[in-house]
């Protein structure tokens, strides 16, 4: 059986738990499901590419809330550049399910983003 890796930044609980579970959904009797917590999403790309070995893919979730500063989209375009250079030199599939929204209400009408994630990876793995 393959083996996914969920990490996801739990900076925001209740919406991690939402988007874990969403995407639960799509691989709960398909593959091992492991899961990793940090603290925000930055962290997400260093746990993802210590654990490349270890796993036929990932899933990386969590929530960036647009604030006053610039900060937001300077870790938004971190973290996605980062999962896409992990996924593409190592070829593995990295499922990114990070919301980047400008308040909480758009981040609970995307909290199936997960399960899109899930559906993403599932897919590339069945392609293999």
């Amino acid at each position: 059986m393959k083996k996914i890796l969920i990490v996801t930044a739990n900076y925001y609980p209740k919406v991690s738990k939402g988007l874990i579970k969403s995407a639960e959904e799509v691989l709960i009797k398909k593959y091992k499901i492991n899961k990793i917590f940090v603290p925000g999403a930055f962290e997400i790309p260093v746990i993802i590419s210590q654990k490349i070995k270890s796993y036929d893919g990932f899933i990386a979730l969590g929530c960036i809330i647009k604030g006053k500063t610039p900060h937001f989209d300077f870790i938004a375009h971190a973290i996605n550049y980062g999962i896409m250079k992990i996924s593409i030199e190592q070829k593995k599939p990295i499922g990114n399910g990070i919301l980047t929204c400008l308040n909480m209400h758009q981040v609970n009408k995307r909290l199936r983003k997960g399960k899109e994630a899930a559906e993403a990876v599932n897919k590339v793995l069945l392609n293999e």
